[in-house]
């Protein structure tokens, strides 16, 4: 049976840090960045442990920019 995996994409660039993908995922891929900053200023959104990602896409559902893309993959 093949199994579904999640891969999450962030335009840290966009990212103005709001915490609000961080607090939605169930699965506690997220954190933001504690010592960098992007170009605006923000510290930004950044995935911690990848390979625990679910793709349910909570994350770029509540995210207020636009700056999160999540994509599903199948392991066979």
């Amino acid at each position: 049976m093949a199994k579904v995996k999640g891969a999450v994409e962030i335009n840290t660039e966009r990212c103005k840090g709001c915490d609000l993908c961080v607090v939605a995922c169930p699965a506690s891929v997220l954190m933001l960045q504690p010592k960098e900053v992007n170009n605006r200023g923000y510290h930004f959104a950044y995935t911690e442990h990848p390979d625990q990602c679910i793709g349910c896409a909570a994350c770029a559902l509540v995210c207020p920019d636009g700056c999160i893309e999540v994509y599903r993959l199948i392991e066979k």
